[in-house]
């Protein structure tokens, strides 16, 4: 196959995609009304102004639908449906021209990440990167970038369809800097997502557990994500146990902290796909200080 006809095929099923998530948008509106209905009846309250024009046509939709209808089981597909069937191929790679530290923090990312494969940038543009990720059935793509030598941004993009996540990153202190460090096994991490409470931190916490691979019961390894106003503390360590009830954890790095910017309804090289969320200045005060 051609690069134009398997670039006009991902366009199209970028296309199918997003119309199945705005049919998908609609139906759990119409279903929150419904449930705000059925919550007003139950309890003897009026009804909310906001569903009051809808009444009608509501009351008689909710008498027709069964328990399992009223519910709302979910149908429409979505980027995640597969996650935990299948171990993800994640591919790992730089900013153009990386100094030696990123170079580093980049070989650490790929210990971290089980199934991961550091790739060397070069002179990729990044719809080749992309391209060259999708027809090696690589799952998603990583790319850490940096700012005069220090490791400040860290972006994973899900594939084929998106969606792709920008984080910033603060206070990175790689393996061999932290003191007494201890050895690293390889078999798959335990990943406990803390502080991920709305729609969107949920939709963060697929992001990210999803370059992972569903670890063995027994597996002494934990990479922890934890949110705490916005920024995601990420550690990662082995533990065993001391006794009948004790637990001694060795912090095996790297670490850093993670503040989420942008997340794109699209692959990395999709520039023109439809934002789901961008911090703006504005929202450092006020209710919507806290949007994870």
């Amino acid at each position: 196959m051609s690069q134009s006809s398997s670039v006009r095929r991902a366009a199209r099923q970028r296309r199918e995609y997003l119309y199945r998530k705005s049919i998908e948008s609609q139906q759990s509106s119409t279903l929150d009304s419904k449930r705000k209905l059925i919550e007003a009846s139950e309890s003897g309250k009026s009804i909310p102004t906001e569903i009051r024009n809808d009444y009608d046509a509501l009351k008689k939709t909710v008498d027709a639908e069964d328990v399992a209808t009223e519910h709302g089981v979910k149908t429409i597909d979505d980027e995640y449906a597969t996650l935990g069937l299948y171990d993800p191929r994640v591919c790992v790679t730089t900013s153009r021209e990386p100094s030696s530290r990123l170079k580093q923090f980049s070989k650490e990312i790929n210990l971290i990440v089980p199934n991961a494969q550091r790739i060397n940038r070069g002179g990729y543009r990044v719809d080749e990167l992309v391209n060259a990720a999708k027809e090696a059935d690589f799952t998603d793509i990583i790319v850490l970038q940096e700012t005069r030598g220090e490791p400040d941004g860290l972006v994973i993009s899900h594939l084929p369809l998106g969606p792709t996540a920008f984080f910033s990153l603060s206070g990175t202190v790689l393996r061999h800097d932290i003191e007494g460090v201890g050895s690293m096994s390889e078999v798959y991490p335990h990943v406990l997502l803390d502080g991920f409470a709305s729609k969107l931190g949920e939709r963060i916490g697929n992001v990210l557990k999803a370059i992972f691979p569903v670890p063995k019961p027994d597996s002494k390894r934990v990479i922890t994500f934890h949110n705490d106003n916005d920024f995601i503390s990420m550690r990662h360590h082995m533990y065993a146990k001391s006794g009948m009830d004790k637990v001694a954890l060795s912090e095996v790095g790297p670490r850093f902290e993670m503040r989420l910017y942008q997340l794109r309804l699209g692959t990395l090289e999709m520039k023109e796909a439809e934002m789901e969320y961008v911090l703006r200045p504005y929202q450092n005060t006020g209710k919507k200080r806290k949007v994870l």
